[in-house]
């Protein structure tokens, strides 16, 4: 029997609304960016995020359903990202799911969001083998985590300050780049020399990972060498945090035997991560996932994704549970 699933994410600066039947199969996926509405702030303003979200969050359900040639009645279940993100955005998603799963009488999952940057990758591999050493970077996570089985986790490490997204805007913006930074840096660092600059690289023997040093460390380089080339600090500092990156990915895989190396976040969107990983797996023998860009940016399909394997679990969420801006993802391996 086929299990449709229609999932919502709101917990940041995207309205995004997805249809997958049994947790791979996409059937639609609708994703409105806010990316305009914010740039003029150099980041994300929460109440913009949050009336935005309002705003659309109805056609962007509606879009999802058409696309999918389905209505509410062919809904199994709804599913809606519930924490961790900014508040008031997250619970624009969250009503919206409720409304629908006590409208339809069926059930309502309340998803981590980093869990469901986890499961972007079954979709596409359904295959993969356990465990898999995961990294999840986007502008406001950054973590390692080895998957041990469905709802089983290890954070092996995770950013002790900055997020290593949120340094790509931070530097972007000191550079006079625009926002987002992450797309602005990878494109400049085509023309500059990534060993042009040696950028520190934080917290080396150590599981975890830190960026505000090095976001410092550029901002006084560019102070004491106004001279420099924009497009080689750019470059310089993406090979510094993609090193580290990938470093601590490797530490990872090789205390857990895993034999896949699996990218999730918005920051698995950046060419020059996405062919290190390929190279770090490629040189130990190892097998690499690195999804397609629709599925490293925040999107629905990834929310229905994991409320599927939930689901599986016997694990759906009360009406009465709200949301958790704070939520981490759960030591359970």
């Amino acid at each position: 029997m086929v299990v449709r699933i229609l999932g919502i994410e709101t917990s940041c600066d995207e309205t995004a609304a997805a249809v997958v039947e049994d947790g791979r199969v996409v059937r639609s996926s609708v994703v409105s960016s806010q990316i305009d509405l914010h740039a003029r702030f150099g980041g994300v303003v929460p109440e913009v995020a949050s009336r935005a979200h309002a705003a659309l969050i109805g056609s962007v359900v509606h879009d999802a359903l058409v696309e999918a040639g389905v209505g509410f009645g062919d809904l199994d279940a709804v599913a809606a990202c519930h924490g961790p993100g900014l508040a008031g955005a997250l619970l624009v998603g969250v009503s919206a799911a409720k409304a629908v799963a006590l409208v339809q009488d069926i059930p309502y999952v309340g998803v981590n969001h980093l869990e469901a940057h986890l499961y972007a990758a079954w979709m596409e591999r359904p295959d993969l083998q356990l465990p898999l050493a995961i990294l999840v970077v986007s502008g406001g996570h950054t973590l390692v985590v080895v998957m041990e089985g469905h709802g089983r986790y290890r954070v092996v490490g995770e950013t002790v300050d900055d997020a290593a997204g949120e340094a790509f805007d931070k530097v972007a913006r000191h550079l006079g780049l625009g926002y987002p930074g992450g797309p602005a840096i990878d494109a400049l660092s085509d023309v500059g020399d990534p060993a042009a600059i040696r950028f520190p690289r934080a917290m080396p023997g150590e599981a975890d990972l830190s960026f505000a040093g090095l976001k410092t460390a550029v901002v006084n380089h560019v102070r004491a060498h106004p001279e420099a080339a924009v497009a080689d600090v750019a470059a310089s500092f993406q090979e510094a945090v993609v090193d580290q990156l990938t470093a601590k990915l490797l530490v990872a895989a090789d205390a857990a035997g895993a034999r896949t190396l699996v990218l999730g976040g918005g920051v698995a969107a950046n060419r020059r991560l996405r062919t290190r990983v390929a190279e770090l797996a490629d040189a130990t023998g190892r097998d690499a996932f690195l999804p397609p860009a629709a599925l490293c940016t925040d999107n629905g399909a990834m929310i229905a994704a994991a409320a599927w394997w939930r689901l599986r679990a016997g694990d759906a969420t009360g009406l009465e549970h709200g949301v958790d801006p704070n939520l981490r993802l759960p030591a359970t391996g």
